[in-house]
């Protein structure tokens, strides 16, 4: 496991997702982050903790496959991330933090 300092390890999430998709979830009380692709679960599990001051229940992880783009005659491949998403334990919600009250 890679050993990150508390200062550090804040970097490893880097935005959150609000796709259709993603909304849906959150009425499940799971939330989707694009996250550093060499973080692990337990990494990820501790950032989402130490951002927002939840308890994190359990984290899924996947990696999309690289999407091939071209730029006139260059071919090359967008960078490569990783999608986390995160459920939080019964009591705790991010709803207020992303959809503020108007």
């Amino acid at each position: 496991m890679t050993k990150y300092h508390a200062r550090d390890i804040i970097d490893l999430v880097i935005r959150p997702i609000l796709t259709e998709k993603a909304t849906m979830l959150m009425e499940q009380n799971k939330y989707t982050f694009d996250v550093v692709s060499k973080a692990k679960k337990p990494e990820i599990q501790a950032a989402i903790e130490q951002i927002f001051d939840v308890k994190v229940q359990s984290v899924n992880t996947h990696q999309p496959p690289r999407k091939q783009r071209r730029v006139g005659k260059f071919v090359g491949y967008r960078s490569q991330y990783k999608r986390a998403i995160v459920t939080l334990a019964e009591g705790y919600s991010l709803q207020n933090i992303f959809f503020p009250e108007v």
